[in-house]
């Protein structure tokens, strides 16, 4: 293990320069670096993901990821609501026979 002290500025630069490395292939993975490295990139800009954005090497996830959540909870709700009655209905159809 290596003793040097990583800042929030040093692991950017981390990310960034293996970018280029890369030739922009392909994002930086965690396998890039060293267990070191990982440690002190994630301490400081979170997630792996997070940290590339936060590198400015991946767009921003999308803001509206709540709202999109929970627009879709709101879909599954009345689809079940849905089936339920139209259960319903089908037994009831069928016990009145």
């Amino acid at each position: 293990m290596s003793d040097k002290k990583y800042t929030k500025e040093d692991c950017i630069v981390l990310l960034k320069s293996k970018y280029s490395q890369l030739g922009h292939s392909r994002f930086p993975c965690r396998a890039d670096f060293s267990e070191d490295e990982v440690v002190a990139i994630k301490a400081f800009l979170g997630p792996w993901p997070r940290a590339l954005e936060a590198a400015g090497i991946k767009p921003p996830r999308d803001g509206d990821r709540l709202e999109k959540n929970r627009e879709k909870r709101i879909r599954a709700k009345r689809a079940r609501i849905a089936a339920l009655k139209t259960r319903r209905e089908d037994s009831d159809g069928q016990n009145g026979m």
